[in-house]
C-alpha cells in the first residue's frame, strides 16, 4: 500500500459497520475553505460584537425587560391596596375570583375546599389588607397557593376588593 492519495478507495469498514461501506474521499475545496474562512473569522465578529458593539445576551435581555415595564407598567403593592373601588374593579375581580378560586371557594363563595367567604367570622381576617395578604402569601399549611407571584399586585387588589365586598352576605 503506499501513501499517495486514492480517490473512490473502499477503507473496508463494512464487518465494522452493519455492511456499510466507506470512501476515502476528501472533502471538497469550497466546504473546507469556509470552513477556514468561519475560524479566520470568529475572533474579529467576537471582537466586535463584545467590545466594539458593547452587546451582549444580558445587555439586550435587560433592554428587551426596560421597554416591557415602560409599555406594561407593574402597579406597587401599596397602591393597589388603596386602589378605589368602583363597579368596574368588582367586576375584573369577580372574574378573577370566577377563574381562579371557584375550584376551592365555590361560586357561591360558601366554601367547599377552602373556607367560607361570606361568612361572618374569618380564620385569617377579613379587612381588606388581610384579605389581600392571604391572597398574597396564601396559606400553605392549609393548602392555599400564594397567588400573588402568579396574578401580580393589581389583580390581587381586585379579586381582594370583590372578596371584601361580598363579606357579610
Amino acid at each position: 500500500m503506499s501513501d499517495r492519495y486514492t480517490p473512490d478507495q473502499i477503507l473496508g469498514h463494512s464487518d465494522e459497520a452493519d455492511g456499510i461501506e466507506e470512501y476515502d474521499n476528501r472533502l471538497p475545496r469550497w466546504w473546507v475553505g469556509l470552513f477556514l474562512f468561519c475560524i479566520a473569522w470568529s475572533p474579529a465578529y467576537a471582537i466586535h460584537y463584545h467590545i466594539v458593539a458593547e452587546r451582549s445576551q444580558a445587555g439586550d435581555y435587560d433592554a428587551e425587560m426596560a421597554a416591557a415595564a415602560e409599555k406594561w407598567p407593574q402597579i406597587s403593592a401599596e397602591d393597589a391596596a388603596n386602589m378605589e373601588i368602583t363597579a368596574d374593579v368588582l367586576a375584573e375581580g369577580e372574574a378573577i375570583y370566577t377563574t381562579n378560586c371557584v375550584a376551592c371557594h365555590a361560586a357561591d363563595m360558601t366554601g367547599g375546599i377552602g373556607p367560607n367567604l361570606v361568612d361572618d367570622e374569618w380564620i385569617h381576617g377579613s379587612t381588606k389588607a388581610e384579605i389581600t395578604s392571604t391572597i398574597t402569601n396564601g396559606v400553605t399549611e392549609k393548602g392555599m397557593p400564594p397567588w400573588g407571584p402568579v396574578l401580580g399586585p393589581e389583580k390581587v387588589a381586585k379579586v381582594a376588593a370583590f372578596v371584601h365586598s361580598k363579606n357579610g352576605t
